[in-house]
């Protein structure tokens, strides 16, 4: 309906919620994507909104996917 979608996971993007998604939605369905998650890498130890920061998983920066979704699809 919308033709963007943003995916928010707390993990590796790679083979996550987002993968399913777009597995599903490229066959069918002509859609902006963008997948908000750690980017292949290895956990690490540390206080939530540390590790929230620096793996890119605040809210700040999903807002930011869903900007660059409706820029993309224009």
């Amino acid at each position: 309906k919308t033709r963007a979608i943003v995916t928010a996971e707390n993990h590796n993007i790679i083979n996550g919620l987002g993968s399913a998604v777009a597995e599903v939605l490229v066959e069918e369905y002509p859609v902006v994507m963008e997948r908000v998650g750690t980017k292949d890498h290895f956990g690490e130890v540390g206080k939530k909104d540390f590790l929230m920061e620096k793996f890119g998983l605040k809210a700040h920066n999903i807002v930011d996917a869903v900007h660059r979704v409706l820029e993309r699809k224009g």
